[in-house]
């Protein structure tokens, strides 16, 4: 067996491996130097292999196999279209909600024309960006007024900055959560310059624990939502409206992170009354002064931050430094004001996150026994039908399960965990569930013109 360095001199130099034929096609399709960042990583693990594995050899076939297989993979946009068949609504991994087709044209028109992004075209001077969507925000929740930015860590910390800073925000301990992304409320306060006064314990916090933690350098009282967090059984939490009284007694701030941005009652988009989550537009009644939330959640919208309540605070907002740091995009605007159009004119299910939420489980059954009876005419497997449990996801209503209609599909040789890896690597990869050995295709993420890519995808893979 060749030593080491032996080996290692037989892997070719770049200049060599660039002068390759089957190299050529590549340098136009990715350009020099992305072809050689490429290589340069294929080399590298070759060299490693040959360091830790007194068996392996240098193999120019294999080499070049796994060359092309890079730079084929290095051709295709990183970013791609995956077919959601997890029956998951708000997948935070696959891009949260999904944009309605409104607000994709007018998304697509602004970003491929100017647009009187900060230009009043009544005055003919400069305008706010936040006016193209400050109306209809409040309308929607009450709101004297409103704000948009980036995300809803955004409007957290800019609200806690610009309201609290150097003053005391009193929070209970059972909502002192973590969310995904390492996002942690103690984390933000302390970046926002506002000091955290924990009060009450984890499951149980009265009135009074908020009421004595009040002093002189106490600003604001808090409530936090608990995204996907919940605690059961011996618990206790103040009313907003007893808060906001506290609050206001003591000339305090009460906020609101609300987490999800529901416009509507969850009634008018079927959720039950007791997920713990309500409408924005409830909050502020209850006396809340400041209400921040997700606009790519349950909102069904793009990702924004929402920021609403009295104007002498959201004026604040408005005029805080941070507020050019966190402000959304004219692209992001343009999908969230034709996503709250929708809201307006009472267009629901124009909105693919409601309309899935909202869908009835007897139509999901029929579109599940008509992909079954495709699937058994073209597949060699086990085909059916079957109940599901599917979510809304997005760390919104984790106890509540959608009632759902799919279809189980069971290779004759091979396990679920490698027909799920088989499908993720095809040109437009199918994430679906599973159960025993076989996959499950939940229909109520499946969008309009994907049945076909995904019956194919199956095809390729089951009858390969």
């Amino acid at each position: 067996m060749p030593d080491r360095r032996q080996r290692l001199s037989e892997i070719p130099g770049m200049d060599i491996i660039l002068g390759y034929e089957w190299v050529q096609r590549w340098l136009d399709v990715l350009g020099r130097m992305r072809v050689k960042r490429v290589i340069n990583n294929e080399l590298s693990e070759i060299r490693r292999r040959i360091l830790n594995d007194d068996d392996y050899e240098f193999s120019p076939e294999g080499f070049r196999e796994s060359c092309v297989i890079a730079l084929s993979s290095a051709s295709r946009s990183s970013l791609r279209h995956v077919i959601n068949a997890t029956g998951v609504v708000i997948h935070t991994n696959l891009g949260r909600s999904l944009i309605a087709d409104e607000a994709v044209k007018s998304m697509a028109e602004v970003a491929s024309s100017y647009s009187n992004l900060e230009y009043d075209l009544k005055e003919g001077s400069r305008g706010q960006r936040n006016s193209h969507i400050e109306d209809l925000l409040c309308t929607l929740t009450g709101a004297e007024a409103s704000l948009a930015v980036n995300n809803n860590a955004g409007a957290v910390l800019i609200a806690l900055s610009a309201l609290a800073k150097g003053s005391e925000v009193v929070v209970s301990r059972g909502e002192l959560v973590e969310i995904g992304g390492s996002f942690r409320i103690p984390d933000i306060m302390e970046l926002s310059g506002a000091a955290l006064h924990e009060v009450g314990t984890t499951n149980r916090t009265h009135l009074y624990d908020y009421e004595r933690a009040v002093n002189d350098k106490t600003s604001m009282l808090m409530k936090i939502h608990p995204s996907n967090f919940r605690i059961e059984g011996f618990t206790l939490s103040p009313e907003r409206k007893e808060l906001a009284k506290l609050a206001h007694e003591h000339e305090l701030i009460f906020m609101e992170d609300a987490g999800s941005g529901l416009l509507v009652d969850g009634d008018v988009i079927g959720l039950p009354a007791n997920t713990g989550e309500i409408s924005i537009r409830s909050c502020l009644e209850a006396g809340a002064d400041i209400v921040t939330f997700s606009g790519d959640k349950i909102l069904g919208g793009p990702q924004i931050g929402g920021i609403v309540g009295r104007k002498k605070y959201i004026d604040k907002l408005k005029k805080y430094p941070l507020a050019r740091a966190l402000r959304c995009d004219k692209v992001t605007l343009a999908g969230f004001e034709a996503t709250l159009r929708l809201y307006a004119q009472g267009l629901y299910d124009e909105i693919p996150t409601l309309r899935m939420i909202r869908a009835n489980p007897d139509s999901l059954k029929s579109q599940a026994e008509s992909l079954a009876d495709e699937l058994s005419r073209r597949l060699r497997a086990e085909v059916r039908v079957v109940e599901t449990e599917d979510a809304t996801g997005g760390g919104s209503c984790p106890e509540i399960k959608l009632r759902g209609w799919g279809v189980s599909v069971k290779h004759k040789t091979s396990g679920a965990g490698y027909i799920q890896k088989l499908l993720r690597g095809i040109d437009v990869p199918v994430l679906c569930g599973a159960r025993d050995d076989e996959i499950v295709i939940h229909v109520r993420t499946l969008q309009n013109g994907e049945t076909d890519i995904l019956i194919n995808a199956l095809e390729g893979v089951f009858n390969a």
